[in-house]
């Protein structure tokens, strides 16, 4: 019998909240243009709190069946460990993302039925990142995809259903928890290289290499930093308190450069993911206080 404490281990908390982070930094953009609606916004969060999960179990059980998690580093895969059977694991899977598709479709009844296509686009990209025949997640395409939707796509939907309008700002907050999501991604995968390359799986950091895999993780960091200025252009200069955020990313970006490998590769995507949190909280701040 597979424990609740084993499908609270299998969903990942610790990545929830880079889940968190877009609707909360697009309800900021929102309230500044003095649109802010805060049904919609707890609407958006169930979307992309059940998107994570469902992605989270979903990925389980597709490594698992390939084998990819049979000698893993990271925490624990339900599948991988034997922990629970693949086909529980892509049930609880389809649980997540039918829970996404029903709170998303109140959202676009009461917004714009276009927005089924956007779920729709985003349920298809969650489940291929790793399953299917050719999972781009094998491809090094990963970060693209978690960029777009994690980070575009959450923000700038969260921010739409809201106003019905298009904001620059949202844009850019976008482009800053699209970077420190792929953050996340890119530890997650640095760590993983050895077995991902023994498993087939070319992720980005497998074909990068360790080093480079290490420089883009800063880079990335600094376009979330490059982010926080471009939304205080865009909106108030108190945005500007947002890079306080560094204070937090210091800490997992010194662990990075500074070589660290497998195990000791682990907090750091709790802290990239706090990183995450940090920005959204202080770059939004400003814009609920001032809207």
């Amino acid at each position: 019998m597979t424990s609740t404490a084993d499908w609270l281990a299998g969903a990942r908390p610790r990545t929830l909240p880079a889940a968190v982070a877009p609707v909360l930094a697009g309800t900021g953009v929102a309230a500044y243009a003095d649109q802010a609606v805060w049904w919609k916004a707890l609407l958006a969060l169930v979307v992309s709190l059940a998107l994570q999960v469902g992605v989270n179990y979903a990925n389980d059980y597709s490594d698992g069946i390939r084998g990819t998690d049979a000698d893993r580093v990271g925490p624990m895969r339900l599948v991988g460990s034997g922990a629970a059977t693949p086909g529980a694991v892509k049930a609880a899977a389809f649980t997540a993302f039918g829970v996404a598709a029903l709170a998303g479709l109140v959202l676009a009844a009461t917004t714009a039925w276009w927005l089924v296509a956007v779920g729709l686009v985003c349920v298809v990209a969650a489940w291929f990142y790793t399953g299917g025949n050719r999972p781009y997640g094998y491809l090094g395409l990963g970060e693209v995809m978690v960029f777009v939707f994690f980070g575009l796509v959450a923000v700038v939907g969260t921010t739409y259903v809201q106003t019905q309008t298009w904001e620059w700002a949202a844009l850019y907050a976008g482009v800053g928890i699209g970077a420190l999501a792929c953050a996340i991604l890119v530890a997650n995968n640095l760590r993983d290289i050895p077995t991902d390359t023994v498993a087939g799986k070319r992720t980005l950091a497998v074909r990068l290499g360790d080093e480079r895999t290490r420089h883009l993780f800063a880079f990335l960091v600094l376009v979330a930093a490059a982010a926080v200025v471009a939304v205080a252009a865009a909106t108030t200069w108190w945005a500007l308190i947002g890079l306080g955020f560094l204070a937090r990313a210091s800490v997992p970006t010194r662990a990075v450069l500074g070589g660290a490998t497998g195990p000791a590769l682990i907090p750091v995507l709790a802290a990239t993911g706090a990183s995450e949190l940090v920005w959204s909280v202080l770059v939004a701040a400003p814009l609920f206080l001032l809207g």
